[in-house]
């Protein structure tokens, strides 16, 4: 890149996962003398949000603040909107690097795009194909996809769906998904420092020699019988004496509200505030299966060998079901409960999801896309 000046970057972000996924890439930028990498959060998660700023080490030169009790998803997006777009006019960025699909990066592509300031998408072509599954992430990232500039593929099935929708292929890049960067970084801060992870001590004692789970739940879609049914088959599985459940529950009070009524007090689950980043690494080290609804835990579980059964009907991670590092178990109490119990009981259904390679990565993501973005503004000039 020969231009006489660093190129300004402006990294967008507001949710814990967001900050995850992105702070290996802001390092990567603030490394590199030829770009001046400026941060915006819209802090759409206050608390989890904070968490991996401070592990990260990293300090945002605009913070919008803007979550709010019980506001709409359209009152939100206005918000962003308005909020985004006077960093943006006041930065002058030449570029914008939004993460996923979450109403903060949805409205910085929009905000950018009204303002002809080239957009980069990291984690870009992930599918469900159901707009409502997940709501409204599945729209929000088809959104993006419409404007960016460049597009960092997770995975081939991410660029192939990016190409289906007439994605020009120079534009699609496949870089693996820089979550893995964040996990091997931070489990490497963990062994170097325990003190990090302390905050666990305690429920690691409580739980010595049994078999623990690791649940993670908070989908919009499965608020209501979802989270009832979720919370049933918890109950179940933690009956056996073998068995212990430690589950970070969280904010959200329709998910906290069902889980403290039906779980609160069980001997063998431990109900926890929401972990910081280092806690959940040790968690899924922890954990000899993963119950989740999140998009994330799919990707990272499996960098650890352990076997990610998914409560939801679709996923825009195919390829961890394909690969054999995920099966899609929905919400059905019964089925929750058959499943985890076959891998519990069943050495070889075991093995064969905790040892499949995981298709999401190698470690090297956030280095890529930086490369990446050099190389577009090399050809600029």
């Amino acid at each position: 890149m020969s231009a006489p000046h660093p190129a300004k970057i402006l990294v967008v972000f507001g949710t814990r996962p967001e900050a995850i996924k992105l702070f290996p890439v802001v390092a990567a930028l603030k490394a590199d003398p030829r770009f001046d990498c400026k941060v915006c959060v819209s802090a759409q998660h206050r608390g989890m949000l904070d968490q991996v700023l401070e592990i990260a080490g990293i300090v945002p030169d605009h913070d919008l603040d803007v979550m709010k009790p019980d506001q709409s998803l359209d009152a939100l997006t206005a918000t962003l909107l308005t909020g985004l777009g006077r960093v943006m006019d006041a930065e002058q960025p030449d570029r914008v690097i939004v993460q996923g699909d979450t109403a903060t990066a949805m409205a910085g592509a929009l905000a950018a795009y009204y303002r002809k300031i080239p957009v980069d998408h990291v984690e870009a072509g992930l599918r469900s194909g159901n707009i409502y599954h997940p709501w409204p992430e599945e729209v929000n990232r088809k959104i993006i996809g419409s404007m960016a500039s460049l597009h960092f593929a997770p995975t081939d099935v991410s660029r192939e769906a990016l190409l289906r929708e007439n994605v020009a292929p120079d534009r699609v890049h496949v870089t693996g998904n820089t979550v893995i960067d964040a996990l091997h970084w931070v489990t490497r801060r963990n062994a170097a420092d325990p003190s990090l992870v302390v905050g666990l001590s305690e429920v690691e004692a409580r739980f010595a020699g049994k078999r623990i789970i690791g649940v993670t739940s908070h989908r919009r879609e499965n608020f209501g019988d979802g989270m009832e049914n979720i919370a049933r088959a918890i109950r179940e599985i933690a009956a056996r004496e073998d068995v212990a459940i430690i589950f970070p529950v969280h904010l959200n009070p329709n998910v906290r509200a069902v889980m403290n009524s039906a779980l609160a007090g069980l001997d063998n689950v431990a109900l926890l505030e929401p972990l910081d980043y280092p806690h959940f690494a040790r968690l899924l080290s922890l954990a000899e299966i993963m119950l989740t609804d999140s998009g994330g835990v799919q990707e990272e579980a499996p960098a650890l060998g352990k076997p990610v059964l998914v409560m939801r009907e679709t996923t825009e991670r195919p390829e961890g079901v394909a690969a054999g590092t995920a099966k899609l178990v929905g919400t059905d109490p019964t089925r929750i409960v058959t499943e985890i119990f076959t891998l519990l009981d069943d050495k070889a259904a075991y093995e064969s999801m905790a040892r499949a390679h995981n298709p999401f990565g190698d470690g090297t993501s956030a280095r890529q896309i930086v490369e990446l973005i050099a190389r577009e503004f090399s050809s600029q000039t």
